[in-house]
């Protein structure tokens, strides 16, 4: 196993993509000459050159829709936006061409394109560099939508993604970019809408991915302190689902947790609420429950911003509530 960093981790991936597809290529604001807006794109220039890493105008709209126009015609494109929430002015390319674009073709256009960049909370960033928005693009048929949590799930997924012949949206957290993990040497590759038990617990089961699965291993280490058994379920991709991880775990623990970084109304986790409800309500002994970002903007303070996001403070305090 070698130690990586969240960003080394993303980084091998697109390097051995490349290196075995030339029709891979990447493009974005400063993902040349300054080797990445977070520094996952060091190297690359020098190793592929101008014309397969592309350094954009800012200009969102624009270089997406290159984008997907190349897509359409047979390259592979890596397109990173600086942030997610960046991507708001590539939306309509997003939404009404990469996602519809091989339905609507009748399957004519397949749509081998990777958006990919940081997402959620960055820390001091305030209300408009500071939003989780996976909620949205799992929203979309069409689209499917990746949040890796560790440097070894992120390489795995990335390299999955650019395998795909369909759009995938790949959020990477921007403050775990420096986070370290083991990375098995040898290549491999994770399927998407393949979770993982990341802690195997028998009291309750916590739901989550991304960055909110810090917290969710917190509150789990705080709660085993008092003889609560916790099991946290990292789901990988919300698009496709891993459905039957979730019911199997909560129909041994019986009760259920989704912790994300988002905000609450119309959350993901309220689908994945639903679905439990729906599908192993029988198994339950209590409710499933929340805990997500506040129903605010993010403010810039410190202290304010803390208090904003789900921390394992709240996760377990949810928790004990529930087992009361």
């Amino acid at each position: 196993m070698a130690i990586l960093t969240y960003r080394e981790a993303l980084n091998r991936a697109m390097v051995e993509e490349m290196e075995k597809d030339p029709l891979i290529y990447l493009m974005g604001e400063e993902v040349g000459h300054y080797q990445g807006a977070y520094k996952v794109s060091q190297g690359m220039l020098d190793k592929f050159g101008e014309g397969r890493v592309i350094d954009t105008p800012i200009s969102e709209n624009g270089f997406a829709g290159i984008g997907v126009g190349s897509a359409m015609v047979g390259l592979r494109p890596i397109i990173e936006f600086m942030t997610w929430n960046f991507s708001l002015v590539a939306i309509d390319q997003i939404i009404n061409s990469a996602a519809k674009m091989n339905y609507m073709s009748g399957g004519q256009f397949p749509m081998p394109i990777v958006f990919r960049g940081a997402g959620g909370a960055g820390g001091r960033l305030a209300a408009q560099h500071s939003q989780a928005f996976e909620s949205w693009y799992a929203h979309c048929p069409g689209l499917k939508v990746v949040c890796p949590a560790t440097p070894k799930d992120a390489y795995g997924l990335l390299k999955s993604s650019i395998r795909d012949n369909n759009p995938t949206i790949f959020i990477e957290s921007e403050v775990l970019y420096g986070s370290k993990g083991e990375v098995p040497e040898q290549e491999y590759t994770i399927p998407l809408g393949l979770g993982e038990i990341k802690r195997k617990g028998t009291d309750i089961t916590l739901v989550t991915w991304s960055r909110a699965l810090s917290f969710a291993e917190e509150a789990a280490i705080i709660l085993e302190k008092e003889g609560i058994s916790v099991e946290i379920v990292d789901l990988r991709s919300l698009r496709p689902l891993d459905e039957n991880l979730i019911y199997e775990s909560v129909k041994k623990t019986n009760r259920a947790v989704v912790v994300e970084e988002g905000w609450p109304v119309a959350g993901f986790g309220a689908q994945i609420s639903h679905l439990i409800q729906k599908n192993v309500f029988s198994y339950l002994d209590h409710p499933v429950e929340r805990v997500t970002q506040m129903d605010v903007p993010m403010s810039y303070a410190a202290n304010l911003e803390r208090m904003s996001l789900p921390s394992a403070k709240r996760v377990a305090d949810t928790i004990r509530e529930m087992l009361r």
